[in-house]
């Protein structure tokens, strides 16, 4: 398992599968699997059945499934483009992410 460069709450846009070129925001990462899940993309319909003990209604419902990481990019919040990352030690010794194409640090 390798440390992963993207994390919750990061815009990402999709570089490969069906919604290649869309922009959006990370919800949640896998980093055993290698995957995360992205807000409104890679949907899918579930047919799920009603239940009334838990309050679910059933039918057919749209949810996300999870997208590899491999296929997103993280977009810079300076410079607006998808980049590469990088990892930088600062002086007081914490590790920061940076953007390739500009130099920016990411939050």
């Amino acid at each position: 398992m390798q440390k992963v460069k993207i994390k919750k709450n990061d815009e990402v846009l999709v570089i490969q599968g069906r919604d290649r070129g869309v922009k959006g925001k990370v919800l949640k990462v896998f980093p055993a699997d290698g995957t995360a899940i992205v807000e409104r993309i890679n949907m899918v319909k579930r047919h799920t059945r009603p239940n009334p003990s838990k309050q679910i209604q059933g039918g057919i419902l749209e949810r996300e499934i999870p997208i590899r990481l491999s296929n997103l990019k993280l977009v810079c919040p300076e410079c607006g483009r998808p980049s590469r990352v990088a990892r930088k030690r600062l002086e007081d010794g914490s590790g920061v992410r940076v953007c390739k194409a500009c130099g920016a640090t990411f939050n």
